[in-house]
């Protein structure tokens, strides 16, 4: 799981980072609708960038996030104006295979956007893995 620089740091992400970056990372505006999809992501969830950028992330691509505990929790941290970012574990049940993973909401400097971050687990650290709720406040 990223520390709480790194995840600060993520706010600021160029394009060309964005898509090379070692983790999966979906930008969404604040409606939940999907503006950019990293390369990375698109290997995890095994779907194309083109078939999803422009779409719901919610209820169109990903629907098993559209509970209380996952975009419940989106809408409720952009309420947040003093957090910039928030981390907690989901488990995802992809068509092809399951995943443990923790996922992180990070406002864009800048921007209206939230870039979501998804960092698989390995399954020996998933069963003892609880909720880690961790609100970065900007700097001062």
């Amino acid at each position: 799981m990223m520390d709480h620089a790194a995840l600060s740091a993520l706010a600021r992400i160029s394009e060309p980072e964005f898509q090379a970056a070692p983790f999966g990372g979906i930008i969404v505006d604040r409606t939940g609708k999907i503006e950019q999809y990293n390369a990375y992501e698109s290997q995890l969830a095994q779907l194309a960038p083109e078939r999803v950028i422009g779409k719901d992330f919610f209820h169109t691509v990903a629907p098993c996030t559209a509970v209380k505990a996952f975009e419940g929790r989106f809408y409720e941290f952009l309420e947040l104006d003093d957090v910039v970012s928030e981390s907690f574990a989901y488990f995802f049940p992809f068509a092809h295979e399951d995943a443990n993973v923790i996922v992180s909401f990070v406002k864009r400097a800048g921007s209206e956007s939230v870039l979501i971050v998804v960092e698989r687990v390995d399954e020996a650290a998933a069963a003892p893995l609880q909720d880690c709720y961790s609100p970065i406040l900007p700097p001062e």
